[in-house]
């Protein structure tokens, strides 16, 4: 009866919706990154590798914490391990009140992984929740609907932060140019305070959603529903380790959240770095991300009535190489183009990936999902690499980085998520 229940459309219509919801704070918390990377270059005086720190602290906390999330999760179940997520969230957002007084970069930084520790509670619930509420082979289309909440939520964000924070950004870096020492950091400690009105802002939303999620008529899902809906090859299998389509999984998304990170974290950095100016470049992280939501537009008509999820996965990988090799060898605006439409290679990776993935993990369902969260952390590691090469071969150059992340994603396209024997 629980089972039929859960399948059916009418009662998983508005778990989806709220779902959605989350999503859309997902986006919308992890995409100012692409915004703040330039602000506190400029606020904290930073080189490109320091200002990617930025990233790396926000997604590193996905590896540290997708383990004890998913302790959690067992502890308090989902639909409270979510409210605890967006709480600890809205404390990582506080935490930036402190910072921009100082003006000290590690607090920022401290706050980032406080506000990504929250969201791998979140991510760590709602991804299998998706992919269980329904069937496996239409996964992709419902992840790719709540990627359009995710993506429309992170092309607003960075536009509205700028808003606030970088609405002057040409005249603000060169008027510091002309200040005297005191002159100048008192200009710079009143660009680092801009900050503090959007974070309690969010604070308060994500603080509210929290006991929205608790009161909320979102069903909580079960061990035994999971291990029946997703099917169980796990009765003779005593590890994680034994499914090494999961294991490999774990690698390619490894290496597209570092290369999504890249096309969307670093493309305003890019634009400033080859000449275009702040009040023109603050606004294509929201370029790359709307490419993302075309993509995943085309993954909800096309899959899986006339694509396949793992054809999807292939085509993506292939497209990300060829659209990286002409964002390397053209200039401008081209170049900066070909690096937003990224986000159209990007869209159907994470939807085809997730459930390619963890296929008939049966017990093994909450594990195998941290390890996929786990492998966000590409986002934190990648683009510091990126951040390297761009400060000693030049920030277009710094792209040939994310060839072999394409490369990894269409190997597990073509062999990796067939793999289901024991490693």
């Amino acid at each position: 009866m629980g089972n039929t229940t859960l399948n059916s459309r009418k009662s998983n219509i508005i778990p989806i919706a709220i779902i959605g919801a989350l999503f859309f704070i997902f986006g919308f918390v992890t995409w100012l990154n692409g915004i703040l990377i330039p602000y506190l270059k400029i606020a904290c005086e930073l080189s490109d590798y320091q200002a990617l720190f930025v990233a790396f602290a926000f997604y590193i906390s996905y590896f540290v914490m997708a383990l004890p999330s998913s302790w959690v999760l067992k502890k308090t179940g989902f639909k409270n391990g979510m409210t605890l997520g967006l709480w600890v969230m809205a404390l990582g957002t506080l935490i930036f009140i402190p910072a921009a007084m100082a003006r000290t970069y590690s607090m920022f930084l401290v706050g980032l992984f406080v506000m990504g520790t929250g969201l791998s509670i979140l991510q760590t619930a709602s991804n299998p929740y998706v992919t269980i509420l329904g069937p496996r082979e239409s996964a992709a289309q419902r992840i790719s609907i709540l990627g359009i909440c995710n993506k429309l939520a992170g092309a607003i964000a960075p536009v509205i932060l700028a808003y606030y924070i970088l609405n002057d950004g040409d005249a603000f870096v060169e008027n510091l140019n002309t200040l005297s020492e005191s002159a100048r950091i008192e200009a710079l400690d009143g660009l680092s305070r801009r900050v503090i009105g959007p974070y309690i802002v969010m604070a308060i939303i994500l603080f509210l959603m929290g006991i929205g999620i608790r009161f909320s008529p979102l069903p909580e899902l079960d061990a035994e529903n999971e291990e029946e809906l997703n099917g169980d090859e796990s009765s003779d299998r005593t590890s994680i380790f034994a499914f090494p389509h999961l294991l490999l999984g774990v690698l390619a998304l490894f290496f597209y959240v570092g290369a999504e990170v890249i096309a969307g974290d670093t493309i305003i950095r890019y634009g400033i770095s080859i000449g275009i100016e702040i009040a023109t470049a603050k606004v294509f992280t929201s370029y790359t991300l709307i490419s993302m939501v075309v993509g995943y537009i085309l993954g909800i008509i096309l899959i899986p009535k006339f694509i396949s999820q793992h054809k999807a996965l292939l085509y993506s990988g292939i497209l990300g190489i060829v659209f990286t090799i002409c964002a390397v060898f053209t200039t401008g605006l081209t170049s900066v183009f070909f690096v937003a439409i990224l986000g159209f290679a990007n869209a159907l990776v994470w939807p085809a990936i997730w459930p390619l993935a963890i296929h008939n993990l049966g017990k093994f369902i909450k594990t195998g999902s941290a390890l996929l969260i786990m492998a966000i952390a590409g986002g934190a590691l990648l683009p510091l690499v990126w951040g390297k090469l761009a400060d000693n071969y030049g920030s277009q150059q710094a792209y040939w980085v994310l060839i072999p992340c394409y490369l990894i994603i269409s190997y597990y396209a073509l062999w990796g998520y067939k793999l289901k024997n024991k490693a």
